[in-house]
């Protein structure tokens, strides 16, 4: 018997594009080390810390906060009361703490793009992430679109950011496919018609692309499954 997902993978024809997620995708999820200093100048445990990390970040993903505010918000969730220099650390921090990539991944999105496939990056990033991005990331040169929360104000799984993505890459959802690492973005992208693989490990990556067809494989290798989300 094959089941709702060996069968929707089968179908797909030719992929003319291809849009990544960033955060736990293109880079490896937050260390348990980098979220507990994160934490300390808060003086609260990673037990309190990640759920307000994970129930705040929606706004300050679109763009409704600067840093400066998202963190004077962060604290007063968080019963702290914090400095301006201890901001500005949690700034730098928050985006060490997503810059650690993934060079399997990069080096198979260099070998996407080369193959004349058209290639995109769509993540829910804060704006001190995506100027961090752009500044230091030199495989960002094989990437043909950006496509970043905070500048298009809307996030996945938002059925908008999948239609403006498809509008910049200029495939039709049928030709294009999307990796992320949360079920829920997916869905919202099979929704609007796209290949979707939900990202667990590069070896389960590999066989997803086999399945679907497409040529062009990953390194081998084995990552995590825990998320927070990017």
């Amino acid at each position: 018997m094959v089941d709702e997902k060996d069968s929707r993978l089968a179908s797909a024809g030719p992929i003319r594009g291809v849009i990544l997620d960033y955060g736990e995708v293109l880079c490896s999820r937050p260390s348990p080390e980098a979220l507990a200093e994160m934490a300390g100048i808060f003086g609260i445990g990673e037990d309190k810390f990640l759920p307000i990390y994970r129930s705040s970040r929606n706004p300050y993903d679109r763009g409704d906060f600067t840093g400066h505010d998202y963190w004077l918000e962060f604290a007063r969730r968080a019963g702290v009361r914090i400095h301006t220099h201890q901001i500005e650390s949690l700034r730098r921090m928050d985006v060490q703490m997503w810059s650690n990539i993934n060079q399997e991944m990069t080096e198979w999105l260099a070998r996407i793009h080369s193959g004349g496939i058209k290639t995109a990056i769509l993540s829910n990033m804060q704006t001190d992430m995506a100027a961090h991005v752009r500044k230091n990331f030199a495989w960002l040169s094989h990437v043909d679109h950006q496509i970043f929360s905070c500048e298009v104000r809307a996030i996945k799984p938002d059925p908008a950011i999948y239609h403006h993505s498809l509008s910049m890459v200029k495939t039709a959802p049928s030709e294009t496919l999307f990796v992320d690492d949360r079920e829920e973005n997916i869905h919202a992208a099979r929704a609007a018609g796209i290949h979707g693989i939900v990202f667990e490990s590069l070896a389960q990556l590999r066989t997803d692309l086999q399945q679907l067809g497409f040529p062009i494989l990953p390194g081998s290798g084995v990552d995590g499954n825990s998320h927070i989300d990017r």
